[in-house]
């Protein structure tokens, strides 16, 4: 890890208040990293010293010792650190990751004595990045953490994944209905068909929260489905008040660490996470009037994560089409109501015009949304 200029005296106080993660035995080569910043392991490295309290994610990647160009799979895992505090963690060279069991306190207070013998072995926090990850941040605590973590605490680029149904012998697949491995495919389609069905391993997935696939509520009628498909009010409360029923802007928390774990950890499925949520809350235009904090701070939200992607990163490599213009031109066009909150309301049109000066995105043309919409009517509800 590179040294960082800083202040003696704020050093030493820094020293002594931050927290301090020791990870023992992690091989050189090794790339590793805390927060926004990410450095190449060397042979001296033992962890990271004065870090600020609070919830911060370390992340890594593996190195083959035969081919060091060779790099493993993004890994990591969040911690929550307090202040003066102390994580002694191992290095697994079987596994390949960081072990992340608490050490013995006997261990850790040993340690801790020994402190400023291991210093030289510490590399500093990176200061000049925490305004910016604290922005990225700032609604994830350590509930949100417990919570949304996978059981196993590691969140992993790619998810182990194992087979719904083992299948091992002929006659298994033959239960199911299943050709043998060595009858000729006839079409893609069917190859496609004799892969066995597959699912993450148990404890290793994000617990991300269930967003509604319908988004009306039982018995509606036609109209009201129509209403309800097109505001998405309906289905964001029934995620409010199951999973924040408490203080509805903790949802912001979950967009967040969806963002971190797709930005930070390399996982796809919590990018479509994120997408999923922005959509339902973009779409929201009574919920917009109801909770206008919650919406404050989700454009707050919104302008610091949008900082950290390059513009055409939204466009879809088939459509061409970009799912955050299409899903922002709906919110800025509820946004204009005069139902809505006047703070929110302003707060809004000065986020629109950064976005359309920043990456020339065009909000003004018709949302799609006002064409006619399509609902698919459940079985048994008629259009009278």
């Amino acid at each position: 890890m590179a040294a960082m200029q800083m202040d003696p005296e704020l050093a030493k106080h820094l020293f002594f208040e931050g927290a301090t993660v020791v990870i023992l035995n992690m091989p050189k080569g090794t790339e590793f990293g805390i927060d926004y910043n990410s450095w190449e392991v060397g042979p001296k490295f033992r962890g990271v010293k004065m870090i600020p309290p609070g919830i911060h994610f370390l992340h890594y990647s593996s190195v083959d010792k035969a081919n060091p160009r060779e790099v493993g799979p993004r890994m990591g895992f969040f911690l929550s650190l307090q202040q003066r505090g102390l994580m002694v963690l191992r290095w697994n060279a079987v596994e390949e990751e960081v072990d992340l069991s608490p050490a013995p306190e006997a261990e850790v207070e040993a340690m801790r004595a020994n402190l400023q013998e291991l210093d030289q072995f510490l590399g500093p926090y990176p200061y000049a990045t925490l305004k910016k990850w604290i922005s990225l941040t700032n609604f994830i605590t350590e509930a949100t953490v417990e919570r949304l973590q996978p059981e196993s605490r590691h969140i992993c680029a790619f998810s182990e994944m194992l087979p719904v149904l083992s299948m091992k012998h002929t006659k298994d697949r033959l239960e199911q209905n299943l050709p043998c491995y060595s009858t000729e495919c006839k079409s893609y389609q069917e190859g496609l068909a004799r892969l066995p069905e597959m699912k993450p391993k148990a404890g290793t997935e994000i617990r991300f929260s269930e967003l509604p696939t319908q988004m009306f509520p039982a018995g509606a009628t036609p109209a009201e489905i129509t209403r309800h498909s097109m505001d998405l009010s309906y289905a964001l409360e029934t995620v409010l008040s199951k999973q924040f029923p408490s203080s509805p802007q903790d949802v912001l928390g979950e967009l967040q660490f969806a963002f971190v774990c797709f930005l930070l950890g390399n996982v796809y499925e919590a990018f479509e996470h994120w997408k999923r949520l922005l959509n339902l809350l973009c779409r929201s235009e009574e919920a917009m009037v109801k909770h206008h904090t919650l919406y404050t701070s989700l454009i707050s939200t919104l302008h610091h994560q949008l900082g950290e992607v390059p513009a055409d990163f939204f466009v879809d490599i088939v459509s061409q089409n970009n799912f955050l213009t299409s899903t922002l031109q709906v919110f800025f066009s509820s946004a204009r109501s005069v139902a809505v909150d006047a703070t929110l309301r302003q707060k809004a049109e000065k986020f629109q015009a950064h976005l359309t000066k920043k990456f020339r995105w065009d909000f003004e043309a018709e949302p799609e949304d006002c064409a006619p919409v399509v609902v698919e009517l459940p079985e048994g509800v008629g259009t009278g």
